[in-house]
């Protein structure tokens, strides 16, 4: 597969035709999602084209309140096929052992960052084993993204692509009014801690 060509071809193209380019490989895809700001976005563009696409949520069980009741709330508006995913260890008995959340940039960081979100997450490929994953991401949320291609593909092979990666803010405001969709900011990621820096899922490559 030419990436590079496949890039430039979709590269201005609008989120939906980059998700019907991907639906159109017919090769096994899921889609994940952290029910953060502006989820809903993909998610409803995903349940337009193909609603029986497997949703993954990694649930660190880190979240807030408010995380849990939108996830719960946007999973029964979009009628999500979704697939839950956990760690092994629960949030009291780590944060047992870990004292709590660890410092950022730091070997016990690194573990943690491990145990609640990258096996749980090979735990769900390796269950699911799918071919394309569909994720959210945009170049506007950190440094790291903003050199990110629309697809690409990780060090198993499976590929990766980002329909709304060249969407703003205000777009992506302006699309969860205009079709009336639910957002919640209220959200806390404990493998990223500032917003600035990259999720657990997307250093994995």
């Amino acid at each position: 597969m030419d990436l590079t060509r496949i890039n430039e071809k979709l590269e201005g193209r609008k989120p939906i035709e980059i998700l019907e380019w991907a639906f159109s490989l017919r090769k096994k895809t899921i889609a994940t999602t952290n029910f953060g700001p502006f989820e809903a976005v993909m998610l409803h563009l995903v349940q337009i084209l193909e609603p029986q696409t497997e949703i993954i949520w990694i649930d660190s069980g880190y979240n807030t309140h408010a995380t849990y009741k939108f996830a719960d709330r946007l999973s029964e508006q979009l009628k999500l096929n979704l697939k839950v995913y956990t760690p092994t260890i629960t949030a009291r008995r780590r944060d047992a052992r870990m004292g709590g959340i660890p410092e950022v940039d730091t070997d016990l960081h690194r573990q943690f960052t491990e145990q609640v979100k990258i096996e749980p997450f090979r735990n769900a490929l390796k269950e699911i084993q799918p071919e394309v994953w569909l994720t959210a991401i945009r170049r506007v949320q950190t440094a790291h993204r903003s050199g990110t291609d629309i697809v690409a593909t990780d060090k198993s092979g499976m590929l990766k692509v980002a329909p709304v990666l060249n969407l703003t803010d205000a777009e992506m405001l302006s699309y969860l009014k205009k079709n009336n969709l639910p957002d919640e900011p209220d959200y806390y990621d404990p493998t990223k801690v500032f917003t600035n820096r990259e999720c657990g899922l997307h250093q994995r490559e």
